[in-house]
């Protein structure tokens, strides 16, 4: 793991304290693309699970991860795919 992915993992899991997260680094599928970065790490899915996001919508639930990532969002982080669910919620 990388050295932005893993702050990205230590931020989501010291704000939400998920039941589930993964952090997967996406960069190679965007070599070339807008904002690609040679070494990685500016393209990110990441899935969380948390009671936090219980009773929130799905806007809200994105507001509420942005504003813990917004310095890596603002920076190393070009685009990210968000998947944040509540503890009895599939996808």
């Amino acid at each position: 793991m990388g050295r932005i992915a893993g702050t990205l993992r230590e931020k989501l899991s010291v704000a939400f304290a998920p039941e589930e997260l993964e952090v997967e680094d996406d960069s190679a599928r965007h070599a070339g693309h807008a904002g690609a970065t040679p070494g990685g790490e500016s393209h990110f899915n990441i899935r969380i699970r948390s009671a936090a996001f219980a009773g929130q919508s799905r806007v809200t639930r994105q507001r509420m991860v942005y504003r813990v990532l917004a310095e890596e969002l603002a920076g190393p982080v070009h685009a990210l795919s968000l998947t944040a669910l509540a503890p009895d919620e599939a996808r």
